[in-house]
């Protein structure tokens, strides 16, 4: 809203009849007059809103008198002198208003001499400012206008008066009705509860229900046994049970309980009895693995402390009665044991206190030993007990498969006392004996020293396997390979004749046998039978060094030996087949390459099988819960040397074990026995340098039918060391108690003449 102030003229009303007056809202806004604009016309003002409402508040005022007021006739024209007086006054914005404006005294002195075409004048002009006809009547103004310095003052608001607060009464009916809204819609939720538990979905919720109110038990598979060949029992599953407590039920008679069970408890002390027979809680184990004998003698004691504990109460109130002995339990908990103790200890293994595999064959085979675990889910009461009669579901296990070992037990037993004594005649840090058969490549002893009993506490490095996951350098047993390379590659035969120096050299390092000497004639029998390093370089180089690789893997080095054994190792051989001359001449005698023993007896058992390689087998069959036997399959073999080549090499070994040879003490009275020596030096782990040695013999017999092929290494032996010293009379035994106890009779074949020497002569 727009006010006038200071010297403004009045506002221009709507509605004029002028070409320019038309469209108002188009038209600028005029300046603010200055000083200097009182002499001058000044240019109208917009009417505003307020203006414009008051003037039609006096237009309806006016109407409304000319209406209640009677029209003058023609005989009184002297009442339209107001109106005539009111239409002279010029209208605002006029030329005459203006006048009036800038000398408003001057006004008042000459309006009465007005003449009558001055006030016909007049009347145009008010009827200009009146605007367009509308029927209307001008509207009367004041002849005095308000000071035109100050802005009109804003009307007054009216105070209205808050009407005192009342009291508002309440609405039975609204509130009843409200009260049953409320009922019906809480009635609504229990009526579709109703109906979801009823008929939507009632099975699932009484599932739920017989869930909250059952217990399941644990129904543990027997775990497969272990046996050997002749179904031995290696490791077998006990029935044992777990006595449990509930302390809540235990704490007022703790002390007679600890009384019976400590003196029956292993591995358990008083203490610790009666601390746990006294905590907090409603469960608490207090042994496991205790055989039903022992928990056997637990009840009858108690039970006869209960009855004499009732003879006492007996006419006593109760409150003075003494309690029975109560709250110990029993849970099953099966136990694996060891019916034979030490005996293949490292290769059986051991299980955890969860019963699962933890080494050997128990922590290899576990999946199939183990079986499936069954459940019997009981309904309880409150307390925890079965409720007689009540539903109850019995999900049976499913046992584990046993295991049948190509392993003969006595033999095995024979093989671990032997090399028991050998390690502990030479103080050396371990020994190995593998007896394996030649036909089908069943490991019929693997025996290593130290072991361990599993039936008695032990630590985790009792636990490894050193025939199979401990690698060393052959030393010259794997001169019976490389000469059985030669032989198949047509390079040497028996009469093969070589000069042999005391010494060769070989990419700036000098090799040497084992004794001193000058030249000597050798044939390649006495190379083996001497077990010449310089003889066996001297042959070697006849052989291309990639087809001497492909040899070598052939025979199974470098590759895993398909048992499947936890931890075992490979061994190393350098890789590729472009290989320097050196690494060449030292792999030919044994030095620069690592097997496991298992590895090369299975090596030395191609030869003796006529050149055709058998994968070692340690499981023979696998033994459902009705005892059926499942085959076991292995690798199909493989030849790898020719059957001349395997029968070549296996005269040169028989040489080996003659009088002239380095191992006489292998020969067995009335068999023709063939093996080979070997020592070897060997890297002390974590240096990187050589500073130890292992002693081995490998042979197999009969030489001309051979049945079995035995292995012996000994470990860092103390004192001379030779492989025909230490583990020729170990072999010798060995094989003796296999030949006799499998009844492979003696062929009758005398050793052989076999000459190792030659003289230009014999050129």
């Amino acid at each position: 809203m727009t006010d006038r102030r200071g010297d403004e003229p009045p506002p221009r009303k709507r509605g004029g009849t002028s070409g320019r007056d038309k469209d108002p809202a188009r038209k600028a806004q005029p300046r603010r007059p200055s000083a200097t604009d009182r002499g001058r016309a000044v240019p109208p003002r917009p009417e505003s809103t307020r203006e414009r409402l008051l003037r039609k508040a006096r237009e309806e005022q006016q109407r409304a008198d000319a209406a209640a007021t009677p029209r003058p006739t023609k005989k009184a024209p002297a009442k339209k002198a107001p109106a005539k007086k009111a239409a002279a006054k010029p209208a605002a914005g006029t030329a005459d208003a203006r006048k009036q404006t800038a000398a408003p005294g001057a006004a008042k002195k000459t309006a009465p001499k007005k003449t009558a075409a001055k006030k016909t004048a007049a009347k145009r002009t008010a009827a200009r400012s009146a605007g367009p006809a509308t029927g209307r009547r001008p509207v009367k103004k004041s002849a005095k206008r308000p000071p035109q310095n100050r802005p009109r003052p804003r009307p007054k608001k009216r105070k209205v008066k808050k009407p005192p607060r009342t009291l508002r009464l309440g609405r039975p009916t609204l509130r009843l009705r409200m009260t049953l809204g409320v009922m019906a819609f809480v009635l609504s939720l229990f009526a579709g509860r109703l109906v979801l538990l009823q008929g939507v979905d009632p099975d699932s919720y009484a599932q739920a229900a017989a869930t909250e109110n059952a217990r399941t038990y644990l129904l543990p598979a027997n775990r497969g046994a272990i046996t050997d060949r002749n179904g031995v029992e290696l490791a077998v599953t006990e029935d044992a049970v777990a006595i449990v407590a509930d302390p809540q039920q235990t704490k007022p008679v703790a002390q007679q309980l600890t009384a019976i069970l400590a003196p029956k408890l292993t591995g358990t002390t008083s203490a610790k009895l009666l601390a746990a027979l006294t905590g907090k809680g409603r469960y608490t184990r207090l042994a496991r693995w205790v055989s039903p004998t022992v928990w056997s003698s637990i009840q009858a004691e108690i039970k006869a402390a209960n009855k004499s504990i009732a003879e006492q109460n007996k006419g006593l109130p109760k409150e003075q009665q003494a309690p029975l002995l109560i709250g110990l339990y029993t849970e099953q908990d099966p136990i694996r044991s060891h019916p034979n103790g030490s005996i293949a200890a490292t290769l059986v293994g051991v299980t955890g206190d969860d019963g699962k595999g933890q080494s050997g064959l128990e922590y290899g085979l576990d999946q199939k030993l183990a079986g499936k675990n069954g459940e019997a889910i009981y309904e309880v009461d409150a307390k925890g007990n079965k409720i007689p009669n009540a539903n109850h579901t019995v999900q049976e296990p499913k046992p584990g498969l046993g295991v049948q070992l190509t392993l003969d037990t006595d033999l095995q037993y024979f093989a671990e006392k032997r090399i028991e004594d050998t390690v502990k005649q030479y103080k050396a840090s371990a020994g190995t004996v593998v007896v394996m058969d030649v036909k089908s490549g069943e490991l019929m002893a693997l025996a290593n020293y130290p072991s361990f009993d599993p039936n008695k506490p032990y630590t985790p490095a009792d636990l490894k396997n050193p025939a199979l996951e401990r690698s060393f350098e052959p030393g010259s047993v794997q001169k019976v390979v490389t000469m059985a390379a030669l032989a198949d590659a047509g390079l040497i035969d028996l009469n093969t004749k070589l000069k042999v120096p005391g010494s060769i050299d070989v990419q700036r390092r000098t090799i040497k046998d084992h004794w001193p000497h000058g030249t000597l004639n050798l044939t390649i029998s006495g190379v083996i039978a001497k077990s010449s390093n310089v003889g066996t370089i001297v042959a070697a180089q006849k052989m291309p060094i990639a087809q001497f690789v492909k040899y070598l893997h052939d025979f199974g080095f470098g590759e895993p030996t398909g048992l499947n054994f936890p931890g075992e190792t490979k061994g190393r051989l350098a890789p590729g087949d472009e290989w320097p001359e050196i690494t060449r001449s030292n792999v030919a005698f044994g030095q620069g390459l690592s097997v496991n023993a298992v590895q090369e007896a299975a090596a030395v058992n191609a030869v003796a099988n006529g050149g055709v390689y058998v994968p070692p087998k340690l499981v023979r069959n696998y033994v459902d819960a009705n005892g059926t036997l499942i085959p076991n399959e292995t690798a199909p073999p493989r030849r790898v040397v020719s059957e001349k080549a395997a029968k070549e090499v296996t005269t040169m070994m028989e040489a080996v074990t003659a009088k002239k040879g380095t191992a006489p003490q292998a020969a067995i009275d009335g068999y023709l026995v063939a093996g080979k020596t070997g020592t070897a030096q060997q890297v002390v782990p974590g240096t990187g340098k050589y500073g130890a040695w292992a002693t081995s013999f490998a042979g197999f017999a009969p030489a001309d039918n051979p049945r079995f092929v035995t292995y012996v290494v000994l470990h860092d032996p103390q004192g001379a060391r030779g492989g025909g010293l230490q583990g020729g009379p170990v072999f010798r035994d060995v094989m003796s108690y296999a030949l006799q106890k499998y009844v492979v009779p003696p062929t009758g074949a005398a050793q052989p003449n076999i000459p190792l020497t030659w003289t230009d002569k014999d050129r």
